[in-house]
């Protein structure tokens, strides 16, 4: 495993710019739910639990 390089600048109370090696993106919470502009959908569920997934 390698060095990974990521870094988040806060935009607004409920977004983010992310800088990872890979390139940029924005990422919005709305509630429970966090939209990441490359397509990533991230959910937390009750019980500690969340769920991983891709809008596009």
């Amino acid at each position: 495993m390698g060095i990974l390089f990521r870094q988040k600048k806060k935009l607004g109370k409920n977004s983010w710019l992310n800088i990872s090696g890979s390139g940029a993106s924005a990422s919005t919470r709305v509630g429970p739910v966090t939209l990441n502009s490359r397509g990533g959908v991230y959910v937390n569920l009750p019980g500690g639990l969340h769920y991983r997934g891709r809008w596009k």
